[in-house]
């Protein structure tokens, strides 16, 4: 059978973290938490866990070896708290145990004297009370005190964006095995291996090198195994340094959703003005991120929202503030847009609260206010183009906005109790790590005798198929079959000092790297191909599955390199890549952070019910600016999958907590993700251009599409106001239908 990353995940073949063969003598842990969202403790009582049958062990701070601190970004993210705990469900204790029952049945008889502490769960009472992750950060652009008075119209309003959970089909898990030389080996469900590999050489007190850290592939990521897989890993490293013994931690999925972190929630203050032609003169705005109680990567997420405040239109006069504020829940993590989605969301509130002030359609406003070619970003960078209003005109004009309008005109007034409405979103979206030096990877190659190949990267596959695209480019640029390019588990003793597959750059980078140790070990064949085929090296071309010349002479691959291992040349690589051109002072704001940027837009429709306050919607149309595509059904299912994404977070995913911090939502029968039912019918067409800055042309598809997700709100929002005007009241997400009915009926 034909080797394809995409069909073990297909068939149902692919083997995750969670099932990887347990090596003989592997014990289970699992965490005791904090029941207390603030609180000191002391007094931990082991007691009643230990008497538990098949309890090995329970650990503490104070068996950890090195450091009891796993922050990335800042220091001050203990593994295992010591006498103090800021939100419910933060690990003090860990059970060791011959079964996953047990030691999750015995973590829960731990106990301790707590001493509740005052606790802030609303991020703007955080605010106020100064506890901030970091001092506050604002972007600008222009002169925007001056100009607000020559604003013929200026609207204002508040925004309240939810949170969001993950749901990754793969819940934390980590395998940890020691090793004979004292090392720890670690089988990670992580986006991040170096991020893991570090943390877990930090908490042991080993140095890096005795640490091996590998990852098969996810069960999916979305962001929310970036930074937080991490205590996971480590509290397995713990206990397998700690007893000499393999060691499995998997959560289940009420404990991971409980004990993990979610997308941002963002409160928001706008301010928009507006010239007599309907221009924008000025943007203002405040964001408030609750970041929960530690920094995880919540100013990095913060920063993005700061890029993409203005997201695709032209914004002479800009001002947008933003905080992260630290409040008594979990720690919020990253999640696909990173930070994006809730900037952009403010943006699209404020454009169609003008529009309703003005009394035209909020596309109207939309198209005439687009960027355009050498249009200021508030960060440094300009617009290298008009391809914003391309993929806007694009979408009109194939998907027939004017006609889809009035077709929806036409509907609102046969005076039923359904209502439809439709919005336009654009997204204008930067592509790289905002952080300069995570950008780079690197891969090592290997050909074999039978000339088959070997390539491993950082990159991390989690479903979205970034094996396959770096299988596809390696055999592109060696010239021979896919079948013969196997992508390796991604592994710290292979590659080193990886970055996170995220921000939607896996590809690019890993990609890129592996392109370049291709491209050196065809540097070593080249002189033999053009000895072996008397014609000049300049003359070789590698393609279809040999090395060939102008008249039609060929030597197949394989016999090429029998010829090159008999010659003894290398026929191994390893490469580094590093995006050329990117620098960003945060001190001043300013740079090059983006080697460049995705466009597009998408068309959503929309249908209430008005009587029961239900609410579906019916159809998205999308153009999206994919440069060269290398696999269209890679694109559009990543397209689809964020498109759908971004709906749930707009309409059923809703994150509660009740007055103690406790997670409400902490199972699928509480807490709505879009199902089959949920799904609209999305079409996509694939804006290619020529001569793109990514991968061969290609550019990155992960992040951007979830932006056209929140069209689903403010189309639902428009089938409302089809039936009633609805107050300009604080807009929050999602938009349930509990939301819709209320909102409705006043009630």
């Amino acid at each position: 059978m034909t080797y394809s990353p995409l069909a073990l995940l297909a068939r149902g073949e692919a083997r995750f973290t969670g099932d990887l063969p347990l090596p003989p003598g592997t014990l289970h842990a699992m965490v005791a938490v904090s029941p207390q969202a603030h609180a000191r403790f002391s007094g931990i009582d082991h007691s009643a866990a230990l008497a538990e049958p098949g309890v090995v062990a329970v650990l503490t701070a104070a068996d950890i070896p090195g450091i009891n601190d796993i922050g990335n970004l800042f220091r001050g993210e203990p593994l295992l708290a010591v006498e103090e705990v800021h939100c419910v469900g933060e690990p003090y204790a860990l059970v060791v145990a011959d079964s996953a029952d047990a030691a999750w049945r015995s973590a829960r008889k731990l106990s301790a004297d707590w001493q509740p502490l005052p606790a802030i769960f609303d991020v703007r009472a955080a605010y106020a009370a100064g506890q901030l992750i970091q001092p506050p950060r604002t972007f600008a652009l222009g002169d925007i005190d001056a100009v607000w008075a020559n604003c013929a119209t200026i609207v204002s309003g508040r925004v309240e964006l939810g949170s969001a959970e993950h749901v990754y089909m793969e819940t934390q898990c980590a395998l940890a095995i020691p090793r004979d030389d004292g090392g720890l080996k670690i089988h990670a469900a992580t986006q991040s291996p170096s991020g893991v590999h570090k943390a877990v050489a930090a908490i042991s007190g080993l140095p890096m090198h005795l640490v091996d850290v590998e990852v098969e592939r996810l069960g999916g990521g979305f962001g929310g195994k970036e930074e937080q897989a991490t205590p996971w890993a480590c509290l397995a490293a713990l206990a397998a340094l700690r007893l000499r013994r393999p060691v499995r931690l998997q959560l289940d999925r009420p404990d991971d959703m409980r004990l993990t972190g979610k997308r941002h929630p963002y409160s928001a203050d706008y301010r928009l003005g507006l010239d007599a032609q309907g221009n924008f003169l000025a943007y203002e705005a405040m964001l408030y991120q609750n970041a929960g109680c530690t920094a995880d990567l919540s100013t990095a997420i913060l920063e993005r929202s700061l890029f993409h405040a203005t997201n695709a239109y032209r914004l002479p006069n800009v001002r947008v503030t933003a905080a992260s504020c630290r409040t008594n829940l979990p720690s919020n993590t990253a999640f696909r847009g990173f930070g994006a989605p809730q900037a952009m969301f403010v943006l699209e509130a404020a454009i169609r609260r003008a529009a309703r002030q003005l009394g035209i359609a909020p596309e109207n406003l939309q198209r005439q206010n687009l960027l355009r070619m050498g249009d200021a970003f508030p960060y440094g960078m300009t617009a290298a183009d008009d391809r914003a209003t391309a993929s806007w005109d694009e979408l009109s004009s194939h998907f027939d906005l004017a006609g889809r309008q009035q077709a929806v005109a036409d509907f609102n007034a046969n005076g039923s109790q359904l209502r439809k409405g439709l919005a336009v979103v654009p997204v204008c979206f930067g592509i790289s790590f905002t952080a300069t030096l995570l950008n780079q990877a690197e891969a090592l190659l290997h050909v074999y005798a039978d000339g088959s190949v070997s390539i491993t990267t950082g990159a991390v596959d989690m479903g979205q198929g970034v094996q396959q695209r770096i299988r596809r480019v390696v055999a592109l640029t060696l010239g021979v079959d896919e079948a013969r390019v196997h992508v390796a588990s991604t592994s710290t003793r292979s590659v080193a000092n990886v970055s996170p597959t995220a921000a939607s750059t896996g590809a690019d980078l890993n990609g890129e790297a592996a392109r370049q140790a291709a491209l050196r070990v065809l540097a070593g064949l080249r002189p033999l191909a053009a000895e072996l085929l008397a014609c000049p090296p300049e003359a070789v071309v590698f393609a279809d599955d040999a090395a060939t010349q102008a008249d039609g002479r060929r030597i197949a691959w394989p016999e090429l390199i029998v010829a090159a291992y008999a010659r003894r040349l290398p026929l191994s690589a390893l490469a580094h890549y590093a995006t050329p051109g990117l620098h960003f002072d945060p001190s001043a704001n300013q740079g090059r952070p983006f080697a460049y940027h995705v466009m597009g837009a998408a068309l959503v429709e929309a249908t209430v019910d008005v009587l029961r306050g239900t609410g579906r919607i019916d159809r998205v149309a999308v153009v999206h600016d994919v440069g060269r595509c290398l696999d269209p059904a890679l694109d559009r299912g990543q397209i689809e999958g964020a498109v759908v994404q971004g709906i749930g977070w707009m309409t059923c995913e809703e994150i509660l907590h009740d007055a103690q911090g406790r997670l409400l939502t902490d199972t699928l029968a509480s807490y709505k993700i879009p199902d089959l039912y949920d799904a609209p019918a999305i079409d996509i067409r694939l804006r290619q251009d020529a001569g793109a800055a990514g991968l061969l042309g290609s550019k990155a598809v992960g992040e951007p599409p979830l932006v056209y997700g929140l069209g689903a709100y403010f189309a639902l929002r428009a089938a409302m106001s089809a039936w009633r005007p609805l107050p300009d009241e604080v807009q929050q997400t999602p938009l349930t239908a509990e939301r819709i009915f209320t909102q409705l009926h006043d009630l």
